[in-house]
């Protein structure tokens, strides 16, 4: 299957609100779906700047700055966009989009070891160019540290079991593998879903730092919008939606500061202002299934 950009014409309209010049930053290129959108509404002299970490993604980038001068790719994870961008002189840009999670070219080629419907080595690395593979990092963690992260990332409630398995079981090399002993340890079935889809999906978020990313992401992304410049974030799990949302709802709020003794005084330190909250339309959802449970959260700068 190949790639689908979720929520493609509603991120860039939102990103851009009727602007057709500036620089624009995309967080997380994949197959360069939003990207190309984007430069197709903004002039010749708008500028934008692609992150990703995956080779393959940055092959496809490579092809896209051949094509189009506007556009530039930075092999780095957005969770340095600050400094990649301060390193190329730019301070303030006019929006900044990111589609969060795995990319369809990822889970659907078994080399890359993310998906259990297919065998291949348990690597799941975004960057497969360096860092420890998933068979390398499960044999390597402790029992109880692999069971806390199941269940925090997995929000599985037989942790325990499954990672007392996976401890027991040793190297595991393949995603058959592992799919086969979370099947085997796992007491209770969702319908509809694979046993080894939350452990799947913990694994992957923990050896590729994905919650971590996003933390980092988020602040720096504010620090770099211009007033009523917009940030753009597609997320596809509760775990990152919930950062995604409370992080708006921090930057956006009014805080309370209550002197000793003093009245309560109110403290506007507001950076955003929420824009909307956006789900896939019934018709994209039967066009591609994977768009079911995506958010798209959009935010504008204020000062």
């Amino acid at each position: 299957m190949s790639h689908i950009s979720v929520l493609l014409h509603e991120t860039v309209d939102a990103l851009l609100a009727n602007r057709d010049t500036g620089i624009y930053i995309d967080g997380t290129f994949g197959r360069g779906g939003h990207t190309r959108l984007l430069l197709s509404k903004l002039g010749p002299d708008a500028q934008v700047y692609g992150f990703d970490k995956d080779p393959q993604a940055l092959a496809v980038a490579h092809q896209l700055e051949q094509e189009d001068s506007r556009f530039h790719i930075i092999h780095a994870s957005f969770a340095d966009i600050q400094t990649e961008l301060n390193q190329r002189g730019i301070e303030h840009v006019d929006g900044i989009m990111a589609d969060l999670g795995v990319s369809s070219p990822q889970l659907d080629q078994a080399e890359r070891g993310f998906s259990f419907m297919q065998d291949g080595p348990l690597d799941m690395r975004m960057d497969n160019s360096q860092g420890q593979t998933a068979a390398e990092w499960l044999l390597h963690i402790e029992e109880e540290a692999l069971a806390n992260i199941i269940y925090q990332y997995g929000e599985e409630r037989y942790s325990r079991r499954i990672a007392r398995a996976i401890k027991q079981a040793g190297l595991l090399e393949t995603t058959a593998q592992l799919a086969e002993l979370v099947k085997a340890a796992h007491p209770k079935w969702e319908k509809h879903k694979h046993p080894a889809t939350r452990t799947f999906q913990a694994i992957r978020i923990a050896i590729n730092k994905e919650l971590e990313d996003i933390e980092q992401f988020l602040p720096q992304a504010v620090d770099l919008l211009k007033p009523e410049a917009r940030l753009a974030v597609i997320s596809f799990h509760s775990l990152e939606d919930r950062l995604i949302k409370q992080f708006i709802q921090k930057e956006s709020t009014i805080a309370e500061d209550s002197g000793w003794g003093m009245p309560q005084q109110q403290i506007d330190t507001r950076r955003l202002k929420k824009i909307s909250r956006i789900r896939a339309s019934e018709e994209e959802v039967k066009a591609n299934p994977r768009s079911r449970s995506a958010w798209l959260r959009v935010a504008e700068r204020l000062v």
